[in-house]
């Protein structure tokens, strides 16, 4: 037996165990928020606004849904780039990359540019010191905040080489925080635009760009992507 097949044993097992616990994971989240997810569905397969796309629940639910229609959709893309010469493992990431920074980043992005109560009426607010609004978010404000660009840190580095370093991954999660609330405090969404929204989205941009590492760190080196060397004339 050569050494490559006995060392490669090892990590087959290791994706495997990684895999049902990611499994395990989602399946007992869906359980634990069923109960709320299926109180949103008759709203939400009826069409109506009200309670389905003005909630939480009812955009997750529908989330959730389109998983089916996403996945779709990246192996439509998968294919149109297999036909056009590309290699079957690089059509797919960039394709999984493409679909998944959409479907994981628009839902969250719909939700943090929801109104609130008073839209239009109640005074603009700023916070703009950093770690204040952290002890007001709750744990479910926190996660929710970190999830917000986790998608876009997860598959943009695998996507575009030009993310495929920490501080890039750090800056977009970043510029795309302060872009969402600039635009609730220019649409007067009566929502607050906070620093720490900032500091949590960019951390769970990072944090998700780091979970994805192993696959953007060789996005980045490929030497396809890199140009050859210039041929010299031989004199």
């Amino acid at each position: 037996m050569s050494h490559d097949a006995s060392s490669s044993a090892p990590r087959r097992a290791l994706r495997t165990v990684f895999l049902s616990l990611a499994v395990l994971g989602v399946a007992g989240a869906l359980f634990f928020i069923r109960r709320p997810l299926m109180m949103s569905a008759p709203r939400c397969m009826a069409g109506r606004w009200h309670g389905c796309y003005d909630t939480f629940n009812g955009v997750v639910l529908m989330t959730l849904v389109a998983v089916p229609l996403a996945v779709l959709v990246a192996w439509a893309l998968a294919s149109w780039r297999r036909a056009a010469g590309a290699a079957s493992a690089r059509a797919w990431r960039s394709s999984l990359a493409e679909v998944g920074m959409v479907h994981g980043t628009v839902p969250f992005l719909w939700l943090t540019m929801m109104p609130g109560l008073a839209p239009g009426v109640a005074p603009r607010r700023v916070s703009l010191v950093p770690l204040r609004d952290l002890a007001t978010m709750g744990t479910g404000g926190i996660i929710g905040n970190l999830l917000v660009f986790a998608a876009l840190g997860f598959f943009a580095p695998m996507r575009f080489a030009a993310f495929a370093s920490v501080p890039r991954i750090l800056a977009l999660g970043a510029g795309c925080s302060v872009l969402v609330e600039v635009a609730q405090y220019v649409l007067w969404l009566d929502r607050v635009s906070s620093v720490d929204d900032v500091l949590v989205n960019a951390t769970g941009a990072l944090l998700a760009g780091l979970a994805s590492h192993r696959w953007w760190r060789t996005t980045a080196g490929n030497p396809s992507d890199r140009p050859g060397p210039v041929p010299t004339a031989v004199g």
